[in-house]
């Protein structure tokens, strides 16, 4: 196992998008974290991996989720020697014996984080959304059973394989909406972690840019609980947030370009108004391959290894 010095850590799948970008915040983090590798002639041996897995403190897996699943039955299967696990695909979100990875979800999470052997890294979609609806349902300004709809815009990186490709190749389009079947798999952990019981309409879109994000959900504010203003909103997710450090809410603006966290970890939320028409959006901006991804991989990382 790790000497006393550093905790190493095995990405399995490391040659994607998200696996890179995890890689690359590790390098950073190198006085503390070995990051080993697998020769790629072997990166889908099984034995090898197992024979790799048990060597590490912590495995993060970059895989699509049959291959997630796979991977953790290798884990499974070494007994004592079986490493931590953040799983970064979709298949162990709501899977039972797994903690959700939103560090922020509630004041207890990053401690259930830390205790954690298994923890699943949250969607980007869902991260932006849960962050918006968690704490105003904790609060009792929206009822867990109000209709709610969530438009959100990304770069092609969090559209999946196909639109990278064409985005990659130069024939993607300036816009695209997508998951019109209203059937998105990141509905289920949005639910659970948003606190939902009535299904919420998510209608997801792509533009041509690479990476960035911005999650967005309308209210009509004289619809909820207690008729609440937008300052009421903007205070409930303050006080939810206030002692986070990824989490910031902004004051209002009248435009948002969804790359300004590009780069970064960061998540900010912001409540924007007219209160002439007592309607409101509320807002989370993010990149997607970092607080929705690889940052927040490496969060969970750091927590699950007494490392923050």
């Amino acid at each position: 196992m790790a000497a006393a010095s550093r905790v190493r850590v095995f990405i399995d799948g490391e040659a994607g998008t998200t696996g890179l970008q995890i890689r690359e915040r590790l390098e950073r983090l190198a006085s503390t974290i070995e990051v080993v590798s697998i020769d790629p002639a072997r990166r889908k041996d099984a034995a090898a991996r197992g024979n790799v897995m048990q060597t590490v403190d912590a495995v993060v897996l970059c895989l699509p989720d049959e291959a997630a699943m796979e991977a953790v039955a290798i884990a499974d299967g070494l007994g004592s020697q079986s490493p931590k696990i953040i799983d970064a695909s979709t298949a162990h979100r709501v899977a039972p014996g797994w903690v959700y990875g939103f560090a922020e979800l509630d004041v207890h999470q990053a401690d259930a984080i830390r205790g954690a052997a298994r923890v699943a890294n949250p969607g980007c979609y869902p991260t932006g959304a849960i962050a918006l609806i968690r704490p105003l349902i904790d609060v009792g300004i929206l009822a867990r059973d109000m209709p709610i709809t969530v438009n959100a815009v990304s770069g092609y990186s969090g559209g999946g394989r196909s639109m990278i490709e064409a985005y990659e190749a130069g024939q993607a389009p300036l816009f695209e909406l997508y998951g019109l079947g209203l059937d998105h798999k990141h509905i289920p952990e949005l639910m659970a972690f948003a606190g939902l019981t009535r299904r919420p309409i998510f209608v997801p879109s792509v533009g041509n840019f690479a990476q960035g994000m911005l999650v967005s959900i309308p209210l009509h504010l004289e619809t909820l609980q207690g008729k609440p203003t937008a300052s009421d909103i903007e205070a409930a997710l303050r006080l939810h947030y206030a002692s986070t450090a990824r989490v910031r809410v902004m004051p209002a603006q009248s435009r948002l370009e969804p790359q300004a966290l590009n780069g970064g970890d960061d998540l900010e939320l912001f409540v924007c108004a007219n209160p002439v028409h007592d309607q409101a959006v509320m807002i989370a901006r993010l990149d997607n391959l970092g607080k929705g991804a690889a940052g927040a991989a490496v969060q969970n990382l750091q927590l699950m290894l007494g490392l923050a």
